[in-house]
């Protein structure tokens, strides 16, 4: 394939030094290293979580139109009601998982043994 002449042709060569297409800054923050940042500890980052988690669709909405509510509230809110509209759980699992940790998991295994008898016989 690299041999391809269409393909050749959008290749460009990798520049020493300054290149373009280098991420320089590096890998993005995880979101908790980011609210750290801003004076947020992670035990009020889960009491956050755990309080809009507990609200019903109308409070959480409030949240969202508070502009007391810190960027913290209003983020945890915002996922929870797009993930609410969407019909999905992926931001629900996320931050459940966030709060209380995952779940343990357990897996069913079997294991069968056979004995084998080796005699060596050495003359």
């Amino acid at each position: 394939m690299a041999n391809n002449p269409k393909v050749m042709e959008n290749l460009k060569p990798f520049k020493k030094g300054e290149d373009d297409r280098r991420w320089l800054e590096g890998r993005p923050k995880k979101f908790t290293t980011e609210l750290a940042e801003h004076g947020y500890k992670l035990s009020e980052v889960n009491d956050s979580i755990q309080a809009i988690m507990a609200m019903n669709e109308t409070d959480i909405k409030e949240v969202l139109k508070n502009s007391d509510a810190t960027m913290l509230e209003k983020t945890v809110a915002r996922a929870i009601i797009k993930s609410y509209e969407k019909g999905s759980l992926y931001s629900m699992d996320t931050l459940l998982s966030r709060v209380f940790g995952k779940p343990k998991e357990t897996i069913d295994a079997s294991v069968e043994a056979k004995i084998v008898n080796v005699t060596l016989k050495l003359d």
